[in-house]
């Protein structure tokens, strides 16, 4: 199976590490609270986006495109913007019943998002090399959140100095920050949203 790895899905290997590094360092910030731990775990997202962002490039130009390459891309890119930032919320405090929902759907919005995008790549590139328009948001938005994230790490605003404090709401607490990730979830799958790609 290596030999068929071209080198834009090496640099696709490239994001996938980055993303599953950012979850060990999530989890690592989680067992022994050191701020490097976690702003490691948020650093890695940029890398990530760097690789994500080469990885097409370098495919265009070499003109490997290949359905195991835009698999790959897919799978790379739910555990660096998607797992890799609902771990990093986690780690940051959002642990109430509600927080949990929040996150699950978040990653769920995110992996039908890129299944969706698969399947309905060919319809939108328009006889092209690539597509005309996302629908929806693309998943590498969620730097945002890591960016939001990483910042209240910087200000010591985690745990129970998270922005907006937490309610208690029925049976479980909620952490009103938890919303971003539904809001970054929602605009995901969006049907309605078109945005041009570049």
């Amino acid at each position: 199976m290596i030999r068929e790895f071209h080198l834009a899905d090496v640099l696709t290997l490239a994001n996938a590490a980055c993303g599953v590094a950012a979850v060990l360092c999530a989890m690592l910030y989680m067992g022994n609270p050191s701020l490097a731990h976690y702003i490691t775990a948020a650093g890695l997202t940029p890398a990530a986006l760097m690789f994500d962002w080469l990885d097409g490039r370098v495919a265009r130009w070499r003109h490997t495109h290949s359905a195991l390459g835009r698999e790959l891309d897919s799978l790379a890119d739910i555990i660096s913007f998607g797992v890799a930032p609902a771990a990093l919320g986690f780690a940051a405090g959002l642990r109430g019943g509600w927080d949990w929902l929040a996150l699950i759907y978040f990653v769920c919005c995110g992996v039908s998002r890129l299944a969706r995008y698969n399947v309905t790549a060919e319809r939108l590139s328009e006889g092209s090399d690539k597509v005309a328009y996302f629908e929806g948001t693309p998943i590498p938005t969620t730097f945002m959140l890591t960016a939001i994230l990483a910042w209240a790490g910087w200000q010591g605003r985690l745990g129970d100095q998270l922005y907006w404090g937490v309610w208690m709401f029925g049976p479980w607490e909620l952490h009103p920050l938890s919303f971003l990730f539904v809001l970054s979830g929602s605009l995901m799958i969006s049907k309605t949203l078109r945005i041009p790609k570049i």
